[in-house]
């Protein structure tokens, strides 16, 4: 007889809106074990598996701590009680806990107080787009008989309210199919999953139920929300998500995300990050809620791995409106499960752009093509080693189906051109360079990359950036074509890789170059590119003195221009994801405000529960300079 092994789940702490999917371990009649599911519409030998969620409830409200989720608050900050600041945000564990992350929450007073001042529409202005499921919420009014109205999960919506009683609890079935994602009204209370084989033909249950207890399920962790900075014109941090940007039809936003793959997200690697809030099933998720909240037009990601592409990001951005293109690397190195293997995903919103052509190119070809022309016969293969890397690119022709036409302006001839002649090709690629092209009476051109990780391989870096650098002269050269390179390219400020987009040329004392076994960097005079590129985050340095500028400015290195860092883990902090754009066709209207230190958590780095990679996103909105048409 079909009978259940063992039950139990990935993580023991549930949170709010992350699905929970135990994992159950069946024994066949056959003696062979199996952990496939099986419902009563494809029974085994007989016998199917029912499964029922319950909250356990209880008289005792319990609070959590909005800095360590897992522990019992044990005090709340009436400041933001009387702000109106969400509840859930207001409690703490210990006196301590509350002064060390003073510095961080006096942010939320802050820009409470900002806020109403303004329009006294704070709590929906800061914190809506991160809290519009609610998880950001206690609920300290739960009742069995309110919550069970919503229930979605499992097939029947409406479950029985009070099940039964045990030492003055009570346990509310609120799930009847295998998965369950816990609400809002769960936080605070222990979950109960319950596992039981029943026969198909007089549909009773054959032995006793396996059971397993969660810890207390708590609220989704939500980062104080980032803005846009506009820096040309007025100085003033604005949200986000004001659909007056998007109204803003001369201009267009590009996201670029490394969002940290799940392979390389390991317990060894970031043991000061929660085993939950390193989770897939966790990160994918806080990712999406970020991604979403930012509405930007056009999104690109890196380390993007096949599966969660096609079973999570495709179909839920899709959702929101965006259209997915995706190239995953070549697996010639990589000898993993090549559904684990990661790539690059262009995304782009489908009322803003139609998409027209996509072209796809392996970069392991190219590098054969080099060493054919300049390593002898001899050393092919050592050269082949070094310079293949399963690089990839994607190339994707968009047409916007915006106007670069004012709404105050409606008549400006120069501007009428843009409604039906704008084009946008985007070349996105693992571990190479991602391009999105722009015409406008011309085309512009886009380059989302991520550049070669490893430290020992500075020429492969350099060579990978100098080979995008150099294919994209050509496209401008024979087609007049401005320009946005953006992306991780594993490369601090003052590398040769970053002095070669940024400074267009690359000292030939320069001590990166020192490394070049197979000498493909010489002649160094070589080493030049006539793009005009400019980094985009660098105009925090150029804008006028303001609020906002003024306190970015503190979070950028004064001598790079760049910022203090994009990457922040234990073992490393510093800047590897920048935004390129050619100076003399594009202009920078606002940035994403970066992130400091105080905005991160004293006791940890990234990823953290609040922030689910490594790197940091960078977003610029650029509008295209008028020129003319040559």
């Amino acid at each position: 007889m079909l009978s259940v092994l063992r039950v139990h789940l990935p993580s023991d702490i549930p949170i709010v809106g992350c699905e929970l999917t135990p994992y159950v371990v069946l024994r066949r009649p056959d003696k062979d074990y199996i952990t496939d599911d099986v419902p009563e519409s494809a029974p085994l030998d007989g016998h199917f598996l029912r499964y029922k969620w319950y909250r356990i409830q209880s008289d005792r409200k319990v609070a959590v701590c909005s800095v360590h989720p897992s522990e019992h608050a044990t005090l709340q900050c009436i400041g933001c009680v009387k702000a109106k600041i969400p509840v859930a945000k207001s409690y703490h564990c210990s006196p301590k806990c509350f002064s060390d992350a003073w510095q961080h929450h006096r942010v939320l007073h802050d820009r409470a107080a900002s806020a109403v001042n303004e329009n006294g529409n704070e709590e929906e202005e800061l914190f809506g787009r991160y809290n519009s499921s609610g998880s950001g919420v206690l609920n300290t009014s739960l009742s069995g008989s309110a919550s069970s109205a919503s229930l979605t999960n499992g097939s029947t919506p409406l479950y029985p309210a009070a099940v039964t009683q045990r030492s003055g609890e009570t346990w509310f079935e609120v799930g009847r199919s295998k998965i369950y994602t816990p609400s809002a009204d769960d936080i605070g209370h222990v979950l109960k999953f319950e596992c039981v084989v029943v026969d198909a033909e007089t549909k009773l249950p054959v032995g006793h139920p396996n059971t397993l207890l969660t810890s207390r399920v708590i609220p989704a962790p939500s980062p104080t929300p980032r803005r846009l900075i506009p820096v040309s014109g007025l100085d003033a941090m604005v949200p986000l998500d004001l659909d007056g940007r998007i109204s803003s039809t001369g201009t267009f936003t590009v996201l670029s995300y490394n969002i940290l793959s799940d392979v390389y997200a390991t317990n060894e690697t970031y043991s000061y990050c929660p085993s939950w809030a390193l989770s897939w099933p966790y990160r994918r998720q806080n990712l999406l809620r970020e991604i979403v909240g930012y509405r930007a037009d056009i999104v690109c990601l890196q380390e993007v791995q096949n599966d969660h592409y096609e079973e999570f990001f495709a179909p839920e951005l899709d959702k929101h409106g965006y259209q997915a293109l995706y190239k995953r690397k070549t697996n010639e190195v990589y000898a993993g499960n090549t559904h684990t293997i990661d790539g690059c995903a262009t995304f782009f919103r489908r009322d803003r752009f139609s998409h027209v052509k996509k072209y796809e190119v392996e970069f392991n070809k190219a590098a054969q093509s080099l060493t054919d022309a300049l390593v002898p016969s001899a050393q092919r293969k050592t050269a082949l080693n070094r310079l293949v890397k399963d690089n990839v690119a994607l190339i994707v022709v968009l047409e916007a189906k915006f106007s670069n036409q004012g709404a105050d302006n409606p008549g400006k001839r120069q501007l009428l051109c843009v409604v039906s002649d704008l084009v946008l090709i985007i070349v996105s690629n693992s571990d190479a360079i991602s391009v999105l092209i722009k015409r406008l009476f011309q085309q512009s051109c886009l380059a989302n990359t991520h550049i070669n990780v490893h430290q020992d391989l500075k020429d492969v870096k350099l060579w990978q950036v100098l080979t995008l650098l150099k294919g994209l002269e050509k496209i401008a050269a024979s087609a007049d074509i401005p320009m946005l390179v953006c992306g991780d390219f594993n490369s601090v400020p003052g590398s040769a890789p970053h002095s070669l987009l940024a400074m267009g040329k690359v000292d030939p004392l320069h001590p990166d170059l020192v490394v070049d076994p197979l000498g493909i960097l010489r002649p160094h005079n070589k080493l030049t590119h006539q793009l005009p590129l400019v980094s985009a985050y660098s105009s925090f340095a150029r804008v006028g003195v303001g609020l906002g500028s003024d306190q970015q400015r503190r979070r950028m290195d004064a001598t790079t221009n760049e910022p203090l860092f994009t990457n922040c883990t234990r073992d490393f902090i510093g800047a590897l994801d920048y935004i390129f754009y050619t100076a003399d066709s594009l202009m920078v209207e606002s940035l994403l405000e970066l992130l400091d230190e105080e905005s991160l958590r004293k006791d940890t780095a990234l990823p953290s529960p609040e922030w689910s990679s490594d790197h940091i996103a960078l977003l610029a909105e650029f509008r295209c300079k008028n020129r003319p048409r040559r």
